[in-house]
């Protein structure tokens, strides 16, 4: 019975529904890609052996060390919205699991910069690889046409509901 609810979701979640078949199945479509996203996250984080805080903290370090930037612990305070106390807590966390290490700023004895190790970049891509290479391989099946068309679309949805933001 709560799998029907989930299932006719679409039929009530919007007070206003779209005006056009095509337009219902759009929002359909992105419904289902919600949810799929939504399970594909839960997965990524049961796989990593991770709580959800502590693999986000990962995935932002891993992002950083890929960027080449050095993040410390007030930037991981900002990034996850959190406290100093729940950012010290993640870090000895991942620390201890030898994900991250602390290296000592260059020009402050008081700061550190905090580093995804080799092993923190194995686990997120390993968390995270049925979920990516799902998205590539429908992606580069696409015609170069539909791609454009299909992230034209995406990101108008994308650019009018981060105003509400």
């Amino acid at each position: 019975m709560p799998l029907t609810v989930v299932r006719h979701e679409s039929e009530h979640l919007y007070s206003q529904q779209p005006k056009t078949d095509a337009g219902r199945r759009l929002s359909e479509a992105i419904l289902h890609l919600w949810r799929a996203e939504r399970n594909q996250m839960e997965q990524a984080q049961q796989s990593s052996e991770l709580s959800t805080m502590d693999l986000t903290a990962l995935r932002y370090l891993v992002q950083g060390r890929r960027d080449g930037r050095d993040l410390g612990p007030k930037d991981l305070m900002v990034m996850l919205n959190t406290s100093s106390a729940t950012v010290t807590n993640v870090v000895d966390r991942l620390v201890a699991r030898e994900y991250v290490q602390r290296v000592d700023h260059p020009t402050d004895r008081r700061a550190h910069y905090l580093v995804a190790t080799d092993a923190a970049v194995q686990r997120v891509d390993d968390s995270f690889a049925p979920h990516h290479s799902a998205i590539v391989a429908v992606i580069d099946g696409l015609p170069e046409h539909e791609a454009e068309c299909a992230a034209d679309v995406v990101r108008r949805i994308a650019e009018e509901l981060d105003k509400f933001v």
